[in-house]
């Protein structure tokens, strides 16, 4: 009896094997046959797009945005005999049937299998199969919207955030000798302020980057615009230098992701024709930004006037004013951005479908009625979106505090942030990815290194130049005499000077040395690299003088009496013509690319863009051997107009190409890592090029033309883009 009932059971267990089998190939044959149908009516309905001879199957709108479809207007054979009490949801592709659900999760015949069975490898086949025919669909749909009034609308909005992002760049060498000197920063932290700003563009860029290509790109670029605008603004009230470092830290974070989200949202509304001239025209406004600093921090800085003082704790000077006058740009580009829409190439991106319409509906119209062409109706009805494929998050049954959903939220986006930066080094955009970063590090290395050697070299020679006009005097004698004149570039050595007053006197680079000063008195004096070594003061009043303790190296101060000290550092530009020469050098230098920048946006789409970067860097460094006869002042701005005008067609060039090899769900990303890629390479450049300033032009020449020349030859092996569409 016990056998005949295990071997009924083992008979019942292998018919339920038996069936299951069958049942699993007869879906799996099922499934082969709908891929195949779907395949061919997919083909079909993108030739009636291609053709526009049949509206039916697109995302009816019945003419008007918004407006449903009548049921009873017109099948198409892939709906026919289909439910009319099925629900048709808003954006859906109608020509598609909705997905059968068979009882018990069972595949109904003639329906394709839901997404829930199927593994993510086809999910994502079938997302880059979307993607594919979207590039194609969206392409035609913007050569149908034109180029026109909305195109330049943009074009001045983002133009201005990326004046923001050179005046960043160009501000913070402005800036450095007079915050070094207002706050009294030794010799040992001035370097700090520029890497500092450098870190967090760097640091903003591949976040900013990522984030864009997560919320889009409108989004990301107002915050971040909108945090280097706030921090900016701050960082000219501040007074400690750790509290400006920090303002200037996130403003640099702020700005940032300017360049990577401009390039990516101006060039989703550009067609194919277009794109390479337009967005070469846009890296215009980087060198208006340097432009304007320039001329900002020759007007301002300088004027030692335009400044207050509440006591002796709270200094306002010009370069604070300086500093303010450069965030208007970030301002301005916030407010304008409130009034312009978000890409709808990322919208569609996202399946944002209804979003993207009605965007590019707005494009359509706003460029036809600046035509003249108001009639003129937008007949685009249906577009592709890819199918989304939803990203599964663990999140913890106890996140009930607010703080505690803050965290899991920033962590899911800065982990999607990630998974989007590895998925650049997925194919087939890998090797790509290679050869892009070592076309940026090289030319960032090579541009940022030697455009900070020239000004240094130029402070270098002018320094040689003072020093060489120093006047000495030894072994002097004076008694009651009155000084109320400025003495400069002095050295005063082993002098004696009884009963002697100095008032009202400005000391500017004058050193005194062994010197003895008895029953003489100091007022009202401004000094200014002035220090006293191993001198001895005897019975010698100090009255509203700013002589601190560290001015007095090695000296010894016998019954001597100070009054009303003046405290903290003192900036004085009267009769200085340093800083207007290294202002105007900068001015020159910025203004030498305008050249460039007009032969790059005409030949870009007639040479090519491969053409143009590998040819431009390796003309900047053949270039750089010319700096061997730089022996004068003249002679290196000479040399510096002529290397920034050849750079800024590769510079140009690289921007369009970063933006045409990346497809769109990682394009911000992929543009993001690369602009702070090239931040690093900048700080890296500065360190070693700014160390060999006065030692050696040999390393400096040889360095920067092989890795300008190596670059250019690893950019020609990149793919040319000019005749593709924007994937």
């Amino acid at each position: 009896m016990e056998e005949t009932y295990k071997d009924r059971t083992s008979l019942v267990k292998g018919a339920k094997d038996i069936a299951k089998e069958v049942k699993r190939q007869a879906v799996k044959k099922v499934n082969k046959a709908v891929d195949k149908a779907q395949d061919g009516y997919t083909q079909r309905s993108y030739n009636r797009f291609q053709d526009e001879e049949d509206d039916d199957d697109y995302y009816v709108q019945g003419g008007n945005y918004g407006v449903e479809v009548n049921d009873d207007e017109g099948s198409s054979e892939a709906t026919e005999g289909h439910d009319e009490d099925d629900e048709i949801y808003e954006g859906e592709y109608q020509g598609i049937p909705n997905m059968g659900q068979g009882k018990d999760g069972m595949v109904a015949l003639g329906q394709p299998m839901r997404d829930e069975y199927k593994d993510r490898h086809e999910l994502e086949t079938e997302r880059k199969a979307d993607e594919e025919e979207l590039a194609q669909q969206y392409e035609l749909i913007i050569q149908e919207c034109g180029h026109g009034r909305f195109q330049w609308a943009l074009f001045f909005v983002l133009g201005m955030a990326l004046m923001a992002d050179g005046v960043e760049v160009f501000v913070v060498g402005f800036v450095l000798p007079s915050a070094e000197t207002d706050m009294c920063i030794p010799n040992s932290g001035s370097g700090w302020l520029g890497d500092i700003v450098y870190l967090g563009m760097m640091v903003g860029a591949f976040f900013w980057g990522g984030l864009a290509d997560k919320v889009g790109r409108r989004q990301s670029l107002l915050i971040c615009m909108s945090v280097n605008g706030f921090f900016a603004f701050l960082s000219s009230f501040v007074q400690g230098y750790g509290f400006f470092l920090f303002c200037r830290l996130f403003s640099g974070f702020g700005i940032g992701g300017a360049v990577p989200t401009v390039f990516s949202y101006f060039s989703e509304v550009l067609a194919r024709e277009k794109r390479g001239e337009h967005l070469s025209w846009l890296c215009m406004f980087w060198m208006i930004g340097g432009i304007y600093a320039s001329a900002m921090a020759w007007a301002i800085i300088p004027h030692y006037g335009w400044s207050f003082s509440m006591g002796s704790a709270y200094q306002f000077h010009s370069w604070r004013v300086f500093v303010i006058v450069c965030a208007l740009p970030c301002v301005s580009s916030v407010v304008a951005l409130t009034f312009m829409p978000e890409s709808p190439r990322f919208l569609l991106e996202v399946g944002k479908h209804d979003e993207a319409w009605m965007i590019l509906k707005q494009i359509h119209d706003t460029n036809m009625r600046a035509r003249g062409q108001p009639e003129k109706v937008f007949t685009v009805n249906r577009i592709k979106t890819p199918k989304q494929i939803d990203e599964l998050i663990e999140i913890e049954s106890d996140t009930g505090t607010w703080y505690r959903r803050c965290f899991v939220r920033i962590r899911t986006e800065l982990y999607g942030i990630w998974l989007t930066f590895m998925r650049c080094f997925n194919y087939p955009v890998k090797d790509n990815t290679i050869k892009l970063t070592a076309v940026w590090f090289t030319l960032s290395f090579g541009y940022y290194g030697l455009s900070v050697w020239f000004p240094d070299v130029i402070k270098h020679l002018q320094s040689d130049e003072y020093a060489s006009r120093v006047k000495h005097f030894h072994n002097e004698e004076v008694s009651h005499f009155v000084f109320n004149f400025t003495l400069e570039n002095q050295i005063h050595s082993n002098g004696e000077y009884i009963n002697d007053r100095f008032i009202m006197m400005k000391f500017k680079s004058v050193t005194f040395e062994d010197s003895l000063f008895k029953n003489c008195v100091f007022e009202d004096i401004t000094s200014l690299n002035t220090y006293f070594r191993n001198c001895t003061f005897v019975n010698t009043t100090f009255y509203n003088t700013d002589f601190e303790q560290y001015k007095f190296v090695n000296s010894e101060l016998i019954n001597c009496t100070f009054f009303h000290i003046r405290t903290g550092c003192q900036i004085s530009f009267d009769d200085d013509y340093s800083a207007y020469w290294i202002y105007f050098v900068n001015f020159l230098g910025t203004l030498a690319v305008l050249p460039g920048n007009i032969v790059s946006a005409l030949l870009m789409d007639r040479i090519g863009r491969l053409t143009m970067l590998g040819g431009s860097m390796v003309l900047s460094g053949i270039s750089c051997f010319f700096l061997w006869f730089g022996t004068s002042e003249s002679m290196m701005i000479g040399m510096l107009c002529l290397y920034n005008g050849l750079t800024i067609s590769a510079w140009n060039s690289l921007d369009v190409i970063t933006v045409e090899l990346y497809p769109t769900d990682r394009r911000a990303t992929g543009f993001g890592f690369l602009n702070a890629l090239c931040k690093a390479a900048a700080v890296l450049g500065n360190l070693i090029f700014g160390s060999l300033v006065g030692i050696t032009k040999a390393i400096p020449i040889l360095l920067a033309s092989t890795v300008l020349v190596c670059g250019g030859l690893v950019g020609l092996r990149l793919p040319d883009t000019r005749t593709q569409v924007l994937m």
